[in-house]
């Protein structure tokens, strides 16, 4: 690829965005300097709209966003959603058949655009708002779900992972974004992180090899394979280490920043 980008990517949890919320001034300075040169830039997040208002504040209202690994495009300087890749209920209802075959003690929640239902074993890490229910999970699906959650307190996600891709294998995409937490994530088939910053990119006319992108997590894996260079930061999984064509610094160094600043000469 050409030394300077013309679209940069990057995730935001563990990759630029720090534990208590906050973006580093050195990451968006580069992010800024970034956009007023002309070259894109993409906030691509396993997060829900509805959780990115305090990074486009942080950001200047600046870029687009791709939501819900990838079911969502969405506008930083309005916060509004511009175009939606949903799961249909019956896709939805066939996914938690398979995973409950697997993982019989997971319980199950759903993010869509209104907001997010949960069946009543799911125990969210945060204020669920707006709730739309709360029950058994099929009773609450609708035609418009960006996330079917599967949450089992028991079980690292790498290995809810590695049981469940097997099961849902054609019909859902399935990932998780935190090593930490019991969670795995299914989306649409065909939709990913990486399957919406390619439609992006081709309708501004942006090829592959002129993509950079950033990560740090397995959601972010599918990205960092299809962008032109991609790079883990110091901090990140496995997984992500093990395909990114470069590392950058950890989050806690400011590794995003440096690149930049590397590749922007800044």
């Amino acid at each position: 690829m050409n030394s300077r980008p013309r679209l940069i990517a990057t995730d935001l949890d563990g990759t630029i965005v720090n534990h208590d919320g906050s973006v580093s001034a050195r990451v968006v300075k580069a992010l800024a300097a970034a956009m007023d040169s002309g070259i894109r830039v993409v906030f691509v997040t396993g997060r829900p709209p509805r959780w990115m208002h305090e990074v486009a504040e942080a950001t200047g209202h600046s870029g687009v966003g791709i939501c819900a690994n990838g079911a969502y495009v969405y506008d930083m300087q309005d916060e509004r959603v511009l175009e939606t890749f949903a799961m249909t209920a019956e896709v939805a209802a066939d996914a938690t058949s398979r995973v409950r075959a697997v993982l019989p003690d997971a319980s199950f929640g759903m993010e869509t655009l209104t907001g997010f239902g949960h069946e009543e074993g799911y125990h969210p890490r945060w204020n669920p708002e707006p709730l739309l229910g709360v029950g058994p999970i099929e009773s609450l699906f609708t035609d418009a779900i960006a996330k079917l959650l599967v949450r089992d307190d028991a079980m690292a996600g790498d290995d809810m992972l590695r049981l469940a891709e097997p099961a849902l294998r054609g019909v859902v995409e399935v990932t998780h974004s935190n090593v930490n937490d019991s969670l795995l994530e299914l989306s649409a088939l065909g939709v990913t992180k990486a399957t919406t910053l390619a439609k992006l990119a081709a309708g501004w006319g942006i090829a592959q090899n002129e993509v950079v992108a950033f990560g740090d997590m397995p959601n972010d894996v599918d990205m960092l394979q299809w962008a032109g260079r991609g790079y883990a930061v110091g901090n990140a999984h496995p997984s992500v280490l093990a395909v990114a064509d470069e590392r950058a610094p950890s989050i806690a160094d400011d590794g995003v920043a440096q690149v930049l600043e590397r590749l922007l000469a800044l």
